[in-house]
């Protein structure tokens, strides 16, 4: 159930008739109550504060219908505070930097907001970007450079509309019940959160090497005398950084990824665009997708799915356009290389004149009410001082050299402008527009289709203005060696003739301007699964940028390989609904094993004896595999037999074998989908992942041939929920990352993958055609009735029908209004 101030939820049965006349009087009327008191008429709340009218429907998807957008705030406020409270309520510890005096200073987090290792650099970090005023310098800052009115409205209302929940209602969920950490929150807060998402794939990937830079001791700078310029370091070798580099970068590893298709007018039944969008974001935590539908009579009408804290729709649709995002290969950050002052290491030289560091103090209440934990942190022109780049590319901090971060999403609070725009476009080239003139997207892609039959895929994300003529001029040895690699520019920030500079057309300085974007528009298919933009089109590949924008005519991961295959065939086949989204979606299709179960089977059965030798010298009988292989179906569907099994041995195929030696025919740009193919029967790292498989199954006592849903599920409600789906290494659309664990009888919970599915299409009327499907539903609190619904739906491979129109909404069997309202 869903709470709200007073008692004002309406009796579907016997006054549905009435509803929208109701919800319209209340949006003129600032959104009143309805109250007991006057026999169920309808009057405007006292005292002037913010309300909305929410309308319920089926899985607890709020239709929010305001006045304006502090009221549209405040309506989300409220409605995402009753699902997902405590969530909620821990990111702004978060992002107040009060996790260790809470949680613990060495407790780790939960990662949604940045990497911080524990909590202390978290708070570190956090509490840094509050007391140098940040986020307020860049609420501060005029559109476009800065948030809109309109957004900071917005973020008024989500602020008010969460307190107003918090003050008016009992927290049921147990995560935070009680707790004393769940306070009320102000619009700066939701800015704050609002900047960590910005800032999450660059200084967010750094939390831990920005509190872990400090200088050398005197002594040492002293002993280790003048330097000329920049070098690679004393610990750095150049092959070994172009690989942490290429790692640390590689959008196959993080946990965010995704996959969207838009599907032109040409290739549809009808002649109007299709869109399936299919992001892959963590299952638990603070990057949860919400759903609503948000409405401005005359002004804004959108729905889909919000990111927590978020008060606009990220991702979605409206009565003529749908969107979605993918997680881009641009590379968001680049380093600058330090030379130091030689009397002086927290100084350093630019065009010969040394510049003094800035030095932020900050001190981090600690859980047991001691003295705090004081750090300091070093700041210079170009962004913060940093020790590394994750564990594999050390940044060392010596007596002549050290590394600077450039984040240029660091001055980006405009994503939720770039959202609230896209909302209000009306066709793909108004989300073009609404690109270019917000320019706040920091690590994503755009997919989007309209009604009238265009497509649109660009890669409009802010990114360092690094040319390759820049990086060619300015690369430090270090450098020469990780931009190829991985598009991480290591620019000589001794020199004044390395300053990355501006493009005409950009809202911010230091970035690429919008028409350097990677962009195709109009094409029968543009199809994106976290690859660089090469291949949208495969019949028309997107050349011509900048290698910090992704690579050129390099292998593709299995996923994108599947894509192309599958959406390519279908925009060929033509004729397409939204129905055949929906096939696409759960089709479950694995292009690994399309490419190599059939030869993995004829190699097993080439074993002598059956027998092959496991990775501890035992050997293992695994002449039983050798069928199940043959016989597998080549799809993840929780059904399949023989999918865990490849699955298993897959990924230990892949870990220990180079791609070299795998395939037999090796990749070729001139035939990106279909290479490299072949698996190399005679790789002697087949016979060791077959025996090793069979040995941990067998230990696990799981059979060769078990369904997959047996061994891949979760458990809600004391129920388990068989899940479909697959790895990234098997390359399966409908992506599902799970933790092995053999003892819990397989992969017994989800950590990220498929999350806020939409495939929607237009049928000539008013309304999208549209289904949707939240997969871990719309609350964390197992007290909720929203906490699993939509799991069991994605167990079972259905859906939800989109109520879009005011129709469809006040003819869901199981309405529910509520208008809450701000007390005062």
């Amino acid at each position: 159930m869903h709470s709200f101030d007073g008692p004002g939820r309406t009796r579907p049965l016997l006054r549905r008739a009435a509803l929208l006349g109701a919800a319209l009087l209340a949006v003129t009327a600032a959104a009143p109550q309805a109250s007991a008191a006057t026999s169920g008429a309808d009057r405007g709340p006292s005292g002037g504060g913010l309300s909305a009218v929410i309308r319920y429907t089926e899985n607890g998807i709020p239709h929010i219908l305001a006045q304006d957008y502090a009221h549209l705030g405040f309506g989300t406020g409220w409605a995402q505070a009753a699902d997902q409270a405590c969530v909620l309520a821990d990111g702004f510890v978060t992002v107040a930097g009060e996790r260790s005096r809470w949680f613990g200073a060495d407790a780790a987090t939960d990662g949604s907001l940045s990497s911080a290792s524990k909590n202390l650099t978290s708070d570190l970090y956090f509490k840094g970007v509050r007391e140098a005023g940040t986020v307020e310098k860049l609420l501060a800052a005029p559109a476009p450079a800065g948030p809109t009115r309109d957004l900071k409205e917005l973020m008024r209302g989500w602020a008010a509309g969460y307190n107003a929940w918090l003050a008016q209602n009992k927290i049921t969920d147990p995560a935070c019940k009680g707790a004393a950490w769940v306070r009320p929150v102000s619009a700066v807060d939701v800015a704050a959160r609002a900047f960590a998402v910005s800032v999450i794939g660059g200084q967010g990937r750094a939390v831990d090497d920005i509190a872990a830079a400090q200088p050398p001791a005197r002594a040492a700078s002293l002993a280790a005398g003048p330097t000329t310029g920049p070098t690679t370091g004393p610990a750095t070798d150049p092959a070994a950084a172009a690989e942490a580099a290429r790692a640390f970068f590689d959008t196959g590893r993080y946990d965010m990824g995704s996959n969207a298709v838009a599907f032109g007018g040409s290739t549809t039944a009808n002649g109007h665009g299709l869109l399936l969008g299919n992001p892959h974001y963590p299952w638990q935590g603070g990057r949860r997708f919400w759903q609503s539908q948000q409405t401005i009579p005359g002004e804004l009408n959108v729905s889909g799915g919000s990111l927590l804290g978020t008060p606009v729709v990220n991702i979605g649709f409206n009565e003529k356009v749908a969107w979605s995002h993918t997680v881009a290969t641009g590379t968001p950050v680049n380093l600058h290389q330090l030379t130091l002052d030689p009397a002086d290491p927290t100084a350093y030289l630019v065009d010969g004149k040394p510049e003094k560091m800035t030095r932020r103090q900050v001190s981090v209440q600690v859980t047991g009410g001691g003295s705090p934990v004081t750090r300091t942190q070093w700041w210079t022109r170009y962004g913060p001082v940093v020790t590394g780049l994750g564990p594999g590319l050390p940044l060392p901090w010596t007596a002549g050299t050290a590394y600077a971060l450039n984040d240029p999403n660091a001055a980006n609070l405009r994503g939720s402008d770039t959202a609230l725009a896209i909302g209000r476009a009306r066709s793909v080239t108004g989300i073009q527009d609404a690109l270019k003139r917000t320019q706040g997207l920091p690590w994503v892609n755009t997919i989007a289709a309209d009604s009238a039959g265009g497509t649109l895929f660009t890669q409009s994300q802010v990114l360092p203005r690094i040319t390759d003529e820049l990086a060619a001029r300015c690369s430090t040895p270090l450098g020469r060696a990780t931009y190829p690699a991985s598009g991480l520019a290591v620019l000589d920030g001794a020199r004044g003739d390395c300053a990355l500079g501006s493009d005409p057309d950009a809202v911010q300085p230091g970035v690429f301007g919008p028409g350097k974007a990677p962009t195709l528009r109009d094409a029968p298919y543009a199809e994106n699964s976290n690859d660089s933009a090469w291949l949208a089109n495969a019949e028309t590949p997107v050349t011509g940028y900048e290698r910090i924008w992704g690579t050129l005519a390099t292998p593709r991961s299995l996923r994108t390989r599947g894509a192309v295959e599958d959406v390519s065939a279908m925009a060929a086949r033509g004729g397409l609904t939204v129905a055949d989204l929906q096939k696409q979606q759960f089709a479950n299709r694995v292009p690994a094993g399309d490419l190599a179960a059939a030869d993995a089977a004829k190699a097993c059965a080439a074993l002598p004896g059956g027998v092959a030798t496991a990775s501890d010298g035992r050997p293992v009988d695994v002449s039983g595999a050798c069928a199940v292989l043959a016989g597998w179906d080549r799809s993840a569907d929780t059904g399949s037999r023989g999918a865990l099994f490849f699955d298993r041995f897959w990924r230990k195929l892949t870990a220990s074998t180079p791609a070299k030696d795998l395939w037999l025919v090796p990749f070729s740009a001139a035939d990106p989908v279909r290479t490299p193919r072949t698996l190399n029967q005679a790789a002697p790292g087949i016979g060791r992942a077959l025996a090793d498989t069979v040995a941990e199954l067998g230990a696990a006592g799981i059979a060769p041939d078990a369904p997959l849903g047996e061994h891949q599920f979760v458990v809600r409600g004391g129920q388990r929920l068989p899940v479909p789906g697959g790895t990234e290494a098997l390359g399966v659309w409908n992506k599902i990352e799970a933790p092995w664990n053999a003892a819990a009888g397989g992969y017994p919970e989800v950590v990220h993958g498929s999350s806020h599915i939409q495939a929607v299409g237009w049928d000539g009327g008013r309304c999208p055609v549209a289904r949707t499907l939240l997969t871990y539903g719309q609350s964390s609190n197992p007290n909720s009735p929203h906490y699993a619904d939509q799991t069991r739906l994605f167990s079972q491979e259905r859906w939800v029908t989109s109520r879009f129109c005011e129709r469809d909404i006040l003819a869901s069997p199981q309405l529910e209004v509520v208008w809450p309202r701000e007390r005062r």
